[in-house]
């Protein structure tokens, strides 16, 4: 049986390379996303300290104002922080989306040449089957010929 050799192999092989970038890139952007995420939960949990040391500096007795107004700077400053993050999240997200898109066009592609392979070599197993069995007819009507009866 002939070996079956697909000509677009090298093809092949270039754009399952390119899909594993695209997927790498895809993982990147998930990283990024999770550190930004993971960002914000500190802070979140920062200004719930904040509302804690701001509650305990106004409660009833003696009232430290400039504990009160550091807290009240922090707080905004942690506040700006938070609306940055969340900014930077919903560009990573589109990106995100980006990076999928892209993948997904790179999957099509190297499913089309694989499905083309499939597909080849299907007809190349089909053609073998064929030559082994034309020549399987040809060796028993010669063996039949010279198996005259005498």
């Amino acid at each position: 049986m002939a070996k079956f050799t697909f000509r677009l192999a090298t093809l092949l092989k270039i754009r399952e390379a390119a899909r594993d970038e695209r997927r790498a890139e895809l993982a990147q952007a998930y990283q990024a996303d999770a550190a930004l995420q993971e960002e914000h939960r500190r802070l979140a949990e920062l200004l719930a300290q904040m509302a804690d040391v701001y509650r305990n500096a106004s409660a009833p007795g003696v009232i430290d104002v400039e504990r009160l107004l550091e807290t009240q700077r922090h707080d905004m400053l942690v506040r700006v922080q938070i609306q940055y993050l969340e900014k930077q999240r919903a560009a990573v997200a589109e990106e995100i989306e980006r990076r999928r898109a892209v993948l997904a066009e790179a999957n099509r592609q190297v499913k089309v040449l694989e499905n083309l392979r499939e597909r080849q070599l299907e007809r190349h197993r089909e053609e073998e089957g064929l030559r082994e069995r034309k020549q399987l007819d040809e060796a028993a009507l010669i063996r039949s010929v010279l198996e005259v009866p005498r």
